[in-house]
Parts: structure tokens; C-alpha cells; sequence
């Protein structure tokens, strides 16, 4: 049975290893993408406080200095002092969005402007698509490649899972004396030796995360996986719709200004305020905020405020979304490796460089075993041909 086992998992590891390799590789890379960004680039998210923050159509004014034109879709002001604002723009057509992104959507979407909110002058105009982060993200979920790339990544994220399982199998021990050598890895062997603990004993303690980390990646790649999240928790992968602004004519809507205080006045606890701007006349402002009482960096609250009038019309707890709802939105801090802060992401890089040696310790243990079938078989030949001979 180990024989069919070590069959399945060797065949696909060779099938599905170079993409395991990249995807493993660029999401070490990625799981600390936050704090290098603001470790090497300080200046773009922290600014020294000088006297009152500008209002937000003073820096909205500012903006249009720099980025004549400028159509602000989204601000974000936090209520740490020290950080900078952020307005998301865009300057340009779709058409043109979507060709520096290789036809695929960016991470985060359009321009963003960083603004120091108390003398008004634009930081930086930020656009991910040209950084170092977003060619490791798009090789992380489509290997440069769009639909066709989308589609070999979650092809091989779904081999992945097979093979972590047929390993689980392979190693598991038959005796206690077995299990405790596949406990511990022996680095006083010879190469051969090492190899092998790396590839087995390694690749046990990284099994589970890795297991999880391909699972919660499967989201990205199919519908079908999606689909199943909300039919197992028997929920709507529908969002509540949000409430409409009451209508009026010729009325001029509510400004950033006025928005941004409502949200401060109802949660004023909040790490920072996502204010949207209302797509149609019939929208309302819709302000993500995570605070305190967020289990996650996606359980936001959604707050919402009529166009027109500024008015609160509701405010929506992350609590309150349904369960699949719930489960959905917590693949993504799983799936990095920030559901429990910093001690999860040391974690989760750690995994994903061992998941890039698997496949090369798994392929020199594939070669050993086949110069020792090679060489077992030249001496039973040559055994077979001296008693012939006697």
C-alpha cells in the first residue's frame, strides 16, 4: 500500500513542483509585505504632527495640484496622529487600469495619493502595480500568466493538498522507536541522511500549515470552492444590501468633511476610516473601519451615511454578516499568516521556505532511491551471471 502511496505522491510532486516552489517562495515573500513597506519606506506612512489636520477637501485640493483631474474614489484618515491620509484616485480610462495590470485587476485598485494631513503636501502618488510587491503578488496567484496562469495555480494548490496527505501517510511510523526518529532530525549524518530528516521530519511539523495555507488558497482560484464555503454553513454568499440615500433634487451632497466626522462621532475607536464615495445617486457613503473589537484585518464594520443629508442611516457589524460570510472573510488573515499578529507570520514564512526545499530534498531522495534500485539491480545481474557460470 506504501509502495502506491509513494507512487501518487513522487508523480505528483513532479507535476505540480516548480509552481509549489514559486507560490511557496512568493508568499514568504509576501507575509511580511506590510512591515518591510514601512521599515524601507517610513516616510510614506508616518508624517510629524504639526497643529490641526487640513479638512479632507483641503488635501482633496491639494491632490488636484499634483494629479490635475484626479477623481477620488475612497479616502482613508486614521486616528493615529502620526499617520499619513490616503486617497485612492483614478486619472485615467479602465482600459488603461487594466493593461498595467496584465488584464488582471490590481490589489487594492487605482492611484493612492499619500498626504501629510497637516501641512497638505502629497508624500508619494503610490501605484502598487509598479512595485517589487505586486510582481511577487501576481506570481503568487497567476504566475504572470491571467486566466490560464489562475487556473494552473489552483490546479496545482489542489495537488498540493494530495500530496501533503499521501506524505502524512508515508511518514506515518509503525513503531515507537520509528516515530521518534521521525521526531528529530540527525544533523550529525551524512548528506544523504540530512536530506532525508529534512524532507521527513520537517516536512511533518510544516504539514498542517501548509495544508491550511493550500485549502484557504483554493478561494482565489475557483468559484466552486467558494460556492461550497456558503453551502456547507447554509448561508448567502449575498452581503445585506446597503441602505439608499434618500433622494432630493438639485440637493449638493454631504461633503468628505461631514462624512468623516459622522464616522468619528459613531465609532470613535476605530484604527482608521474607509470612506467610499457613492457610485450612483441613489448610493450612500459607505465607511470601513477596524477597531479594537475586530477578530481580524477583514472584520470591518461597515458604517453607512446618507449623500445628501450626511445622516447615519446604519451602522453594520461584522458580527452581524452570516455565517458563511464570516468564514469567507477569514481565508485571507489565514491565508497570510496575520490572524494572530506577528508570532502567525513568523509561522507562515518559515513554512513557506520549507515548502520551497520540499520539492528539492523530495527529488534528491527520488534520485538516491533510483541509483540504489540501479545498482541493486547491476548486482543481481552480475550475481545471476556467476552462479551461470559455476
Amino acid at each position: 500500500m506504501k509502495i502506491f502511496f509513494r507512487n501518487i505522491h513522487l508523480y505528483l510532486s513532479l507535476v505540480a513542483g516548480l509552481v509549489i516552489m514559486i507560490t511557496c517562495f512568493t508568499g514568504a515573500v509576501l507575509v511580511f509585505e506590510e512591515e518591510l513597506n514601512h521599515t524601507f519606506h517610513r516616510e510614506r506612512y508616518y508624517v510629524e504632527p504639526k497643529g490641526s489636520p487640513l479638512s479632507v477637501a483641503a488635501l482633496n485640493a491639494k491632490l488636484q495640484e499634483k494629479v490635475p483631474g484626479a477623481k477620488v474614489t475612497g479616502v482613508r484618515i486614521y486616528n493615529d496622529p502620526a499617520r499619513s491620509a490616503e486617497l485612492t484616485f483614478t486619472a485615467g480610462g479602465k482600459k488603461d487600469q487594466a493593461a498595467k495590470s496584465g488584464g488582471k485587476p490590481a490589489k487594492g485598485g487605482g492611484k493612492k495619493a499619500y498626504i501629510n494631513p497637516y501641512s497638505g503636501d502629497v508624500i508619494e502618488v503610490y501605484v502598487y502595480q509598479d512595485t517589487f510587491f505586486y510582481t511577487m503578488f501576481a506570481l503568487h496567484r497567476w504566475l504572470l500568466g491571467g486566466d490560464v496562469g489562475k487556473m494552473i495555480v489552483g490546479v496545482c494548490t489542489l495537488i498540493f493538498l494530495f500530496i501533503i496527505i499521501t506524505g502524512i501517510v508515508l511518514w506515518w511510523p509503525k513503531t515507537r522507536n520509528i516515530l521518534i526518529q521521525r521526531l528529530k532530525v540527525k544533523w550529525s549524518a551524512g548528506w544523504k541522511r540530512l536530506n532525508h530528516d529534512l524532507h521527513i521530519v520537517l516536512g511533518f511539523y510544516a504539514a498542517i500549515f501548509l495544508f491550511i495555507f493550500a485549502f484557504t488558497g483554493l478561494a482565489w482560484s475557483f468559484e466552486w470552492f467558494n460556492d461550497g464555503i456558503y453551502k456547507v454553513t447554509n448561508s448567502s454568499p449575498k452581503a445585506t444590501p446597503p441602505p439608499s440615500s434618500v433622494y432630493v433634487a438639485d440637493a449638493k451632497p454631504a461633503v468628505l468633511d461631514t462624512v468623516f466626522q459622522r464616522a468619528l462621532a459613531t465609532v470613535p475607536d476605530a484604527y482608521f476610516y474607509n470612506i467610499s464615495l457613492p457610485k450612483d445617486s441613489a448610493s450612500a457613503y459607505a465607511v470601513s473601519m477596524i477597531t479594537p473589537r475586530s477578530v481580524h484585518e477583514s472584520a470591518s464594520d461597515n458604517l453607512y451615511i446618507d449623500q445628501y443629508s450626511g445622516e447615519v442611516l446604519k451602522l453594520q457589524t461584522f458580527g452581524e454578516r452570516n455565517l458563511g460570510q464570516r468564514v469567507r472573510s477569514s481565508f485571507k488573515p489565514v491565508h497570510v499568516a496575520s490572524i494572530w499578529g506577528m508570532p502567525s507570520k513568523i509561522i507562515g514564512f518559515v513554512v513557506c521556505l520549507l515548502g520551497v526545499i520540499f520539492p528539492v530534498t523530495g527529488t534528491i531522495m527520488w534520485i538516491v532511491r533510483l541509483k540504489k534500485q540501479k545498482k541493486a539491480g547491476r548486482n543481481k545481474a552480475s550475481g545471476t551471471r556467476a552462479r551461470a557460470v559455476a
